[in-house]
């Protein structure tokens, strides 16, 4: 870019240019999403960014809460803006000078760029894609960044040769300034409250709502993070809950776990049946045979999206091989297993179910499975214990610091509590009572109380 002034031409580095005129997006959560630098720009019109439009932030969630179809780019422009918020905050009020602890604004653009790409690197259904392909969607973000083919990697190395391995290390949580990566990844960042906002708004619910103004308001950056100030306590612990809240109602819905069980099962029986090449030659699903080979190139990996294995689902409702049809049937028209709850102590009941299952027809391992979510909803640190947590600290009027729970007696409750719970999934037919065989479904709902899996013999 030139600029003339006095005559004098001056040429400004690509990092530091900005737009001739700002460039705006609307948005449900944060009304306008505001974009200044042509790099951001550029990276949002690369075709790597453009392909989170076709995948869902939620995944199968929209099988329960059917307003559930935003997707993974609009997340990410979000997570963009709040931390762009925090840059202007950090920027506004406690501009570098010197002073230790304070904010150098030439961390501005790599903490844009990481909290725009930080999720640039999930595939379609993401997490049960991840499961059964032995995929990791962190590495292959750090892949897409620092691959010189894609043109999110050459966008970066416009800025400097070493800026996409910069990027990429705020993501894998390495970058030395542990304030740009605390913004990314900690306990409280801009991508758990933008998901938060996000997803409590199109599942119709209000679970995920706090004041974010509040808490943005009262961030504090210091030597060795980010902090708050203390009057920001409560604006926090609403946060937590919020948080606590949507895992509980929203993330661990049971409908929701039955469509990725259903989705699991799927793409299990379709690799199985490659691997034992009893695909139809009209159904072979091309684009996913690197993945059943376990050996798939990063651009494989990017053409695939949640469209794709849709398409290929629809192709196999019609499939000679009646589980897999049954299986994509189930999926698509959204037909989910039940559900119940399961202790310790009675997991030894499962295989008994699953045998009264196979009795009544179905195959017990596409048709069953245990499904346990648990959520820590705020964890701090210990020593030695194997992963690092970035704790929630407020700054004191005279500077000190505290960690949230121990002044904070609605945190400390379920502090360093893991809770949700663990669901044996089975046939809806199980609970409909037949003709052909009413003894064996009366026998398997013997088993079932109050949504809970318990011994018959111990009701008795």
């Amino acid at each position: 870019m030139y600029n003339r002034k006095k005559g004098v031409i001056i040429i400004t580095a690509y990092r530091d240019q900005l737009l001739p005129r700002e460039k705006v997006l609307r948005d449900p959560i944060h009304s306008y999403i505001y974009i200044q630098s042509p790099v951001i720009l550029d990276l949002i019109n690369t075709k790597e960014f453009q392909r989170l439009r076709r995948i869902r932030q939620l995944g199968t969630a929209s099988s329960t809460f059917h307003g559930a179809e935003h997707s993974r780019f609009t997340h990410s422009v979000g997570v963009y803006e709040i931390t762009r918020q925090i840059c202007d905050t950090f920027q506004r009020n406690y501009p570098s000078k010197g002073v230790d602890g304070l904010w150098d604004n030439h961390e501005r653009l790599v903490a844009l760029c990481a909290a725009l790409l930080h999720d640039i690197g999930h595939g379609p259904y993401s997490h049960t894609f991840e499961h059964i392909f032995a995929t990791d969607h962190e590495q292959l973000t750090a892949a897409i960044l620092t691959s010189p083919e894609t043109e999110v990697n050459q966008v970066l190395r416009r800025v400097s040769d070493d800026f996409p391995q910069q990027v990429a290390s705020v993501i894998q949580k390495t970058y030395p300034n542990q304030q740009v990566v605390q913004m990314i990844s900690s306990q409280i960042d801009a991508d758990r409250m933008d998901y938060l906002l996000r997803d409590s708004y199109y599942t119709g619910t209000n679970y995920g709502t706090f004041d974010l103004q509040r808490i943005l308001r009262m961030m504090r950056p210091y030597q060795n993070g980010i902090t708050f100030h203390i009057s920001a306590m409560h604006a926090v612990e609403d946060y937590i809950i919020s948080r606590f809240q949507m895992y509980q109602q929203v993330y661990f819905h049971p409908v929701s776990r039955s469509m990725e069980v259903i989705l699991n099962h799927l793409l299990q029986r379709a690799k199985w049946l490659f691997e034992h090449q009893q695909f139809q030659a009209e159904n072979t699903p091309h684009l996913l045979l690197p993945f059943f080979e376990d050996h798939f190139s990063l651009t494989d990996y990017l053409k695939l999206d949640d469209g794709v294995l849709n398409t290929y689902f629809i192709d196999w409702c019609d499939n000679q091989d009646p589980i897999l049809s049954d299986l994509a049937k189930r999926f698509l028209n959204r037909k989910p297993l039940k559900s119940i709850r399961f202790a310790k102590s009675t997991q030894y009941l499962i295989p008994k179910l699953q045998a009264l299952v196979a009795q009544a027809g179905f195959d017990p391992h596409y048709y069953t499975a245990t499904n346990n979510c648990y959520d820590l909803p705020y964890d701090i640190y210990e020593p030695g214990k194997n992963h690092q947590v970035t704790q929630i600290k407020l700054m004191r009027d005279d500077g000190s610091l505290v960690e949230l729970s121990e002044i904070s007696n609605l945190v400390k409750a379920i502090t360093g509590r893991f809770l949700g719970d663990e669901r044996f999934f089975f046939p809806k037919q199980m609970l409909q009572l037949t003709s052909t065989n009413p003894k064996l479904y009366q026998h398997f709902q013997a088993y079932l109380k109050n949504d809970w899996l318990v011994d018959p013999a111990s009701q008795a």
